[in-house]
């Protein structure tokens, strides 16, 4: 029976083996697991071929046994052939020569964090308290709920976050976002949180958000406020709440929006590198722009703005002013 477990089966029992070696231990991740192993036989028949191999996955170095991981989730988007994932795992008995993943690196921290989401998914997740969580592309995020207080680590990328009641708890415990640059408190509210390279964003849809900052002066963003935090400081910014979370509804919202910045939005949703011309660089980008079918937004893009789309590969796509390229 094993040689017809569906690939996308063995792709979740390659990732549960990635998580259980990689991560802290923590009794809710196991419970979960031990679901997972219960939910069908092919789950136990596929966690069984993978622990069968020579080798234990998690003491094998982590740079290709996760490029394993994405090389089965670019499989499982693309609906192409799959039946290679576990075949890959053969690879490591010369990984020694690939070196050691960086922790902070997308692909480590998609396959170890307790939620995460893949390039151009949105994914959604109830927790135990009621908490609400959407995922926006490429987001991973770590869990921490003690008889003290709810922690969401947000490790990459973009949140929307509606706090649940804690009914389960004897008394309700405060609701924080960790970030590397400052920590969140929800004062009963619905919220989303983006990390960016050098500071993060909150945007409150509904009640009140406190930004401590560690080197600086906390802040409280309400209902309509967008904020630009780091470690040393909180400022509130003008954009707009239908700027900030058009991601909910599959948007880019675009307001007078330069091309290059528009550009680097659309990259969020797709693999490879998405550039421009910088004599067009400046052109301003208005309106609201799907990012489910981003070769359909660029095309409409290039339609509407005369401009001429150059195709190294699908990987690597310039913008041009027509006639130029």
């Amino acid at each position: 029976m094993t040689h017809d477990i569906d690939a996308s089966i063995v792709d979740a029992a390659i990732a549960w083996s990635v998580r259980l070696q990689f991560n802290r231990a923590d009794p809710g991740q196991t419970a979960a697991f031990e679901r997972w192993r219960a939910e069908r036989p092919e789950h136990e028949a596929a966690w069984q071929r993978v622990n069968s191999l020579d080798e234990p996955f998690g003491k094998l170095p982590s740079k290709l046994a996760l490029e394993t991981l994405d090389e089965a989730a670019r499989r499982n988007r693309s609906r192409g052939p799959r039946r290679k994932a576990l075949k890959a795992l053969g690879w490591f008995g010369v990984a020694g020569l690939a070196g050691w993943f960086a922790h902070d690196s997308a692909p480590w921290q998609r396959a170890t964090a307790d939620y995460a989401s893949a390039t151009g998914e949105r994914k959604t997740v109830r927790l135990i308290d009621g908490t609400t969580l959407v995922l926006n592309t490429d987001t991973a995020l770590n869990v921490r709920f003690d008889d003290m207080r709810r922690v969401i680590d947000l490790l990459r990328g973009e949140i929307y976050v509606q706090t649940g009641q804690d009914s389960g708890a004897v008394a309700r415990r405060p609701f924080y976002v960790q970030t590397g640059f400052a920590r969140l408190q929800a004062l009963g509210t619905r919220f989303a949180v983006r990390l960016d390279t050098q500071n993060a964003r909150v945007s409150v849809d509904e009640g009140a958000v406190e930004i401590a900052p560690p080197d600086g002066v906390r802040a409280v963003a309400h209902a309509g406020d967008v904020y630009r935090f780091d470690r040393t400081r909180a400022y509130r910014i003008e954009a707009s709440l239908a700027e900030a979370t058009g991601w909910l509804d599959g948007v880019i919202v675009a307001h007078q929006m330069p091309l290059v910045q528009f550009l680097a939005e659309l990259s969020r949703y797709r693999p490879g590198v998405l550039r421009c011309d910088p004599a067009i660089a400046a052109l301003p980008v208005s309106g609201a722009f799907q990012t489910a079918d981003t070769e359909r937004t660029l095309a409409f893009l290039a339609d509407n703005l005369h401009l001429s789309v150059t195709s190294r590969t699908r990987y690597w796509v310039t913008l041009h002013a027509a006639g130029t390229s």
